[in-house]
């Protein structure tokens, strides 16, 4: 085989240019963001620190949603699950993106690549129907009040949630093998990424992608479109409930508790709808990597804050923990 440059891209410097026809099993490496070392010290710095309020702000939604009985309510059961699956879904991706933002570009093995974009597909599928859960969850609150213990109970917020997570596995695991069963050309391949997402792994295969892409489209509606049909369709429904409602004061704290996850859920179908159902044609790998910045960083870290700036109950609890800590 021909030898290939890793720096495909542009940008990139003599210094990291590796050939790509040795021999032994295929390894991805991933580019950089920069070359510049002062930009890549800001760089790092700036996720870390992202990380690290990631951690601590998603941390502190669950320890206050299970050491206060007033919180131990369907609602903030969801929410403190969501919470979990943000630091699991964050420390897949962004501890490898820090090891490599210097521009040292250790590479990583097939499996590798593959155990990272499996737990990402099961981890983002999990999220994204778990909002939809919570959406239902607010549906019953406002339109059934009266019913809602009878129908929200333990037993079902259980197996929503652990059917949210089986399902979104059985979709990664399928999607993955398919990907990785594609043959890759040559010993070490760039990813033009800053994590193993499908788009850009797909772009490396030297095979036809057709039914993979197509495979990848149809995950796509049922981990995206269905979810969000449920939750467009749930919130005419609690639009209406909430119009219906006399006081004003009483709306207004509806309208607030819907608020703060239809924030979440625009900001998280958005970046996704982008990056997995433009043609690839249309898009670019820069293109593609500041919208998964958007996913990996920007959602995980609002949650939390999102949350507890407009939730009395979740505010009140953290200042509980606050003091009894001092």
């Amino acid at each position: 085989m021909e030898s290939e440059s890793l720096n495909s891209g542009k940008g990139m410097s003599s210094p990291y240019t590796l050939q790509v026809n040795q021999s032994g099993p295929t390894e991805f490496v991933f580019q950089v963001f920069s070359t510049s070392p002062r930009i890549q010290a800001l760089l790092f710095c700036f996720f870390l620190l992202l990380y690290m309020m990631i951690l601590c702000g998603n941390t502190a939604i669950i320890w206050a949603v299970f050491t206060h009985s007033s919180l131990h309510t369907p609602m903030y059961f969801f929410l403190s699950n969501l919470s979990f699956l943000e630091i699991c879904y964050t420390t897949t991706l962004v501890p490898l993106m820090l090891s490599n933002i210097f521009g040292s570009q250790n590479p990583i093995t097939l499996a590798g690549c593959g155990i990272q974009m499996f737990f990402f597909v099961t981890l983002g599928g999990t999220d994204c129907f778990l909002l939809a859960v919570m959406a239902y969850d607010r549906y019953v609150a406002i339109c059934h009040p009266l019913h809602y213990t009878l129908i929200m109970t333990q037993k079902l917020c259980v197996q929503m949630v652990g059917g949210s997570l089986i399902l979104a596995l059985f979709l990664a695991l399928h999607l993955t093998s398919l990907v990785f069963t594609l043959p890759f050309c040559g010993h070490l391949r760039v990813i033009k990424h800053f994590f193993c997402d499908v788009p850009p792994v797909l772009r490396l295969a030297c095979a036809d992608t057709h039914i993979p892409q197509a495979v990848v489209y149809v995950v796509s509606i049922i981990l995206l479109t269905i979810p969000f049909l449920l939750i467009c369709i749930t919130y005419v429904f609690i639009t209406n409930s909430i119009l219906h409602i006399r006081s004003s004061e009483g709306r207004q704290r509806a309208f607030s508790t819907c608020s703060s996850h239809l924030t979440v859920v625009l900001i998280q179908y958005g970046c996704c709808s982008l990056v997995y159902f433009r043609p690839p044609s249309s898009t670019t790998e820069e293109e593609d990597r500041m919208l998964a910045l958007v996913y990996t960083f920007v959602t995980p870290l609002l949650n939390p804050i999102i949350y507890t700036l407009r939730n009395k109950d979740v505010k009140n609890a953290l200042k509980k923990v606050v003091s009894m800590n001092r």
